[in-house]
């Protein structure tokens, strides 16, 4: 019996399953967060509520820091390191003041680079109008100021006189002058327009040997200078040729418009053969051909359908031959003797005003603002032409 009952105290003494495990839950530990209460600032108000205690105290040091009171930081800084620390990260401001005027110009453009491209375009446009429409300023104080004054001029005409304009016409005869000089840059301008038209398209269309050799020699043309054709051309145009004898007179071409018009032509050949070979590569050969299937030959397509499509090409390469041809002075000088009756241009109608004793700078100035009227008036109305072909080819699309 003794044997029984001890059996059952052993067994009611022995802990059960449900009452075997006592150890302390997660949600039972003594006084450690669980993790549901986790140290995540962003859960967390704005007073730091619910913040443990040294987040607390680095943000205190922190913001003592900033505000420049605290007397070190870690590492041993002092409160005078922490105070520049904050005029420099916070306080940008403070930092540009030690900047020079010129670094100070480089750091508003990269921030604003807007502003540094408006800068740039204001400052060339001013130098270009200042050193191409200073000299002609000149001109015209010069001209309004009465003979003999002329040394005396700074900014403003010294004295008024309007009457050299009309007196430019009454010493010489400069109206002539001016005709040939606008005979002589549109026959030349009419030549050069025809021949580079035929040898753009030729260079631009079509497809035959030695095309680039070619080209590359017609543009080393254009390199040599002018006096290096004056010699030969020189002896040409005083020899005698009977058949030019009913022409001329004396069968030579000396003091005739063709002595000019022909070298000059063939000197600006090449510029006008490149600008339009440009522009007559660019047409369709569908709007060709189309013109080549109603009936019309290569040249009826050429002068129906490419020069008229290629219009700015076209007007660019004229304008800008008549320009340098009535600005021509070298082979004008040599080719005639001076005379207006002898086709002599305006440049020696210029000089004219020059004389053995004395020179009149008055009516040789007014005589240059006359003589530039024409080629201005000129360029102001092809000048959206000239644009558009001198950009031609610019972009690709």
């Amino acid at each position: 019996m003794t044997d029984e009952r001890r059996d059952e105290t052993d067994i009611d003494e022995t802990p059960s399953d449900t009452e075997a495990d006592e150890t302390p839950t997660s949600t039972e530990t003594d006084g450690t967060p669980t993790d549901t209460e986790t140290d995540d600032p962003a859960n967390t108000d704005g007073d730091g509520v619910g913040v443990p205690e040294h987040w607390t105290y680095a943000r205190e040091q922190a913001s003592t820091a900033t505000d420049g009171g605290a007397t070190a930081t870690d590492g041993g800084q002092s409160a005078e390191a922490g105070q520049q620390q904050s005029n420099v990260l916070i306080e940008g401001e403070d930092a540009e003041l030690d900047r020079g005027p010129f670094q100070r110009w480089v750091a508003s453009s990269i921030s604003n680079p807007d502003r540094a491209y408006r800068a740039m375009f204001y400052t060339a446009t001013i130098f270009f109008l200042f050193t191409t429409l200073f000299p002609f300023y000149w001109l015209l104080m010069v001209a309004l100021t009465p003979e003999g004054q002329q040394q005396d001029i700074i900014l403003t005409p010294n004295g008024f006189n309007p009457g050299a304009f009309v007196e430019v016409f009454q010493v010489l005869p400069f109206h002539w002058y001016v005709f040939n000089s606008f005979v002589i840059a549109t026959a030349s301008t009419i030549v050069v327009l025809v021949i580079a038209s035929l040898a753009g398209y030729a260079f631009g269309r079509l497809q035959f040997p030695g095309k680039i050799p070619l080209m590359l020699l017609v543009l080393v043309i254009s390199f040599f200078p002018p006096a290096a054709f004056f010699i030969p051309l020189n002896d040409l145009f005083n020899t005698q040729f009977a058949a030019l004898e009913p022409i001329t007179g004396d069968g030579s071409l000396y003091n005739t418009p063709g002595a000019m018009v022909l070298p000059l032509s063939a000197i600006f050949m090449p510029l006008a053969i490149f600008i339009l070979t440009t522009f007559y590569s660019q047409i369709p050969d569908g709007l060709e051909d189309a013109a080549r299937v109603e009936g019309t030959t290569r040249l009826g397509a050429l002068f129906r359908v490419i020069i008229p499509l290629s219009a700015p090409g076209v007007a660019t390469a004229g304008v800008l031959t008549f320009i340098a041809v009535y600005n021509e002075f070298f082979f004008s000088f040599l080719m005639t003797d001076g005379q207006p009756e002898n086709w002599a241009p305006i440049l020696e109608g210029i000089l004219g005003y020059q004389g053995q004793y004395e020179v009149m700078y008055h009516l040789m100035a007014a005589a240059s603002i006359i003589g530039v009227i024409p080629v201005a008036i000129l360029v102001i109305i092809a000048q959206e032409k000239i644009v558009s072909g001198l950009t031609a080819g610019a972009l690709k699309e």
